[in-house]
């Protein structure tokens, strides 16, 4: 397959999936089964194991072989932090050759024509793709309201973002486009070109902006693709409840004791 650069001409698209893990066993298959079952099955799927005690990386080989996906490998971080296992992800994948990145994590389901939507963005010519969320059904009780809640909260926090102080500077080429870490995608080379996700623990830094301001000082060409949907777990939600949640995205105004969410 290939895609269109910003000249008008073509390049090979090598596209590889990253979804980092941190004991995730008991819900990490539905996270895998969405992946398997996209409609686009033309990607190279990296999952790295930060450090889990429960078992995870058996339950993503054991779903490599029985699904027989050669193109699965498992990867291993032991430096805690989502910001750590998924530049360890990443820089695997292109290592491994993939000329675009796309990044989920091990609580949320892509939608079926995901990774189709992800090669269709970047054929726009944007080189960071920026995808919606939409809250998971399936996991936990969520009522219609409950869900147009926690809609409306993103969209809160996406609005919040273009006029946070720390997002707004002169060196920044283009407006804040809010990327979540669960639905996002990149090239390879401008995800070297900005630095990768810093290497840092998601209760020290939100790695997904970082590396959105990155990116700002250096092109314009990306942009938000609501086409681009997955379904995020409400785990935080349930256990902080909205309030303190949308606090604990707000440059950690609320910041419990416990920020692993099983």
């Amino acid at each position: 397959m290939s895609g269109v650069d910003q000249t008008g001409g073509s390049q090979a698209v090598r596209l590889a999936v990253v979804v980092p893990a941190r004991d995730e066993a008991h819900g990490i298959g539905a996270t895998l089964a969405a992946l398997r079952d996209q409609e686009d099955p033309d990607f190279d799927l990296v999952v790295v194991d930060n450090g889990s005690r429960d078992g995870t990386g058996e339950v993503v080989l054991q779903a490599a072989r029985d699904w027989d996906r050669p193109r699965w490998r498992l990867v291993h971080e032991e430096q805690k932090g989502t910001g750590a296992a998924a530049d360890t992800g990443m820089r695997a994948a292109i290592a491994a050759g993939a000329t675009h990145l796309a990044r989920t994590d091990a609580d949320c389901l892509p939608t079926p024509d995901w990774t189709a939507r992800v090669r269709a963005a970047f054929a726009t010519g944007d080189e960071l793709v920026a995808g919606r969320l939409v809250p998971r059904t399936d996991d936990r009780p969520v009522s219609r309201v409950q869900q147009a809640v926690l809609g409306s909260a993103v969209v809160v926090a996406s609005t919040f973002g273009r006029y946070r102080p720390g997002n707004r500077d002169a060196s920044y080429l283009g407006p804040y486009v809010m990327a979540p870490g669960c639905n996002m995608a990149i090239t390879s080379d401008l995800y070297l070109r900005a630095g990768g996700f810093p290497r840092t623990a998601i209760e020290d830094l939100h790695e997904d902006r970082a590396l959105v301001n990155a990116v700002r000082r250096l092109t314009t060409a990306y942009g938000a693709h609501r086409e681009v949907v997955v379904r995020a777990s409400t785990r935080r939600a349930h256990a902080w409840g909205l309030v303190r949640t949308l606090g604990w995205y707000a440059d950690h105004r609320y910041r419990p004791e416990v920020v692993d969410i099983r």
